[in-house]
């Protein structure tokens, strides 16, 4: 299954790098203020969905365009889709977006593509046989202390996003660490979590189809993902923070209260610091908290 799925995210990156060479002649439509769906978009999710169901006839489909109008509709079995992920980023011709596939069974991720066409990265991951770069075996960083590790983040960007409370999220974050980026393709960022090139990452308002083959990319190499709070069952949640399992449970420790699903007591925490100014953080010290066991997904370490 692997093999085709790899198949599929290739088709899709060759018509990606096509296009890529005159990106301004693609044509670009809206989906709402700030989100752009291209013809490419749209070519690649079909190059995707032909290889996988020619392939797989009876399996499902859940694509970030065409949802589930394809396939079969009560499959265990149940492809999902972003088929250019970082389409923002594409339309300006800057080199930072992605393939993204992974499959399903019976509401498990259990194969994993992510890939790059711009640079011909290809990630992969089956579910207890661990993730690669390229065929080489990858593995999440090292590093123990937030103050010396690179996290990833991605800005809110639609009407109705809760700016300021993401502005307050960063103010949290952004001392405390080595560097704060924002590259803009999640699937990307949690490769690269995969990969140890960050050594955390968190953002809010992701679809399923943004997180599910990077979600399996990072425990197959030995890191953690979940929401907010640290619950593993975050792929329909809207909210994902990973990181390797030292990163990611400082972040646990300092994002937690922002998370819709936090207790009463870290929502009253939140309301009290919205009173005070975040213009001027104070990067207090933060402990190597280590996340719960309920937030520790099955994955080889």
């Amino acid at each position: 299954m692997l093999n085709v799925a790899i198949k599929a995210a290739r088709a899709a990156g060759a018509i990606i790098n096509r296009a890529a060479l005159d990106v301004e002649a693609v044509r670009i439509s809206q989906k709402q203020i700030n989100d752009f769906v291209t013809e490419v978009d749209h070519a690649s999710e079909q190059a995707i969905i032909e290889t996988l169901l020619t392939a797989y006839p009876g399996h499902g489909i859940l694509a970030e365009e065409s949802g589930s109008q394809y396939g079969a509709k009560d499959s265990e079995f149940v492809w999902i889709i972003d088929p250019l992920d970082g389409t923002t980023n594409f339309i300006h011709g800057f080199p930072v977006y992605a393939v993204s596939i992974a499959l399903s069974v019976r509401g498990k991720i259990e194969q994993a593509v992510v890939y790059d066409p711009s640079r011909n990265d290809l990630f992969t991951a089956t579910k207890g046989r661990g993730a690669y770069l390229n065929e080489r075996r990858i593995r999440v960083s090292k590093r123990t202390q937030l103050k010396d590790s690179l996290v990833s983040t991605g800005f809110p960007f639609r009407p109705g996003d809760n700016f300021q409370n993401y502005m307050r999220m960063m103010a949290d974050v952004m001392p405390r660490t080595a560097g704060l980026r924002r590259p803009g393709a999640a699937a990307l960022d949690l490769a690269y979590i995969a990969a140890g090139y960050c050594d955390g990452f968190f953002e809010s308002g992701l679809s399923i189809w943004d997180v599910a083959a990077g979600s399996l990319l990072v425990t197959e190499a030995g890191g953690l993902i979940g929401n907010f709070t640290g619950e593993a069952d975050f792929l329909d949640q809207g909210e994902c923070l990973a990181g390797n399992p030292r990163i990611y449970g400082q972040l646990v420790s300092i994002l937690g209260k922002y998370s819709k699903f936090a207790s009463a007591g870290e929502k009253a925490g939140l309301r009290q610091a919205e009173a005070t100014d975040v213009s001027e953080p104070t990067p207090a010290p933060v402990t190597e908290a280590v996340a719960t066991p309920s937030a520790i997904p099955d994955a080889p370490f």
